[in-house]
């Protein structure tokens, strides 16, 4: 999995510093949070991803399920 560097933010700074995580992660469409140098989650900007919502009659497990077969990157 190729990371760019300016998107790599530590545990510690996300527990610390969550709304920085955050801008970070609105300008560059996602951000990956590592924990023991190794990267663990990604948050990403819904709006920079554009996932869509559940349809009023979709259960959100099956277009949670949907939206990650789609997802090439993973």
């Amino acid at each position: 999995m190729l990371i760019d560097t300016n998107k790599i933010i530590s545990m510690t700074e996300a527990n610390q510093n969550f709304s920085n995580v955050a801008r970070e992660a609105e300008k560059y469409g996602s951000v990956v949070i590592f924990k023991n140098n190794n990267p663990k989650y990604i948050l990403l900007d819904i709006e920079a991803c554009k996932l869509g919502l559940p349809t009023s009659d979709e259960r959100i497990e099956k277009a949670a399920k949907r939206k990650v077969s789609r997802a090439k990157w993973l």
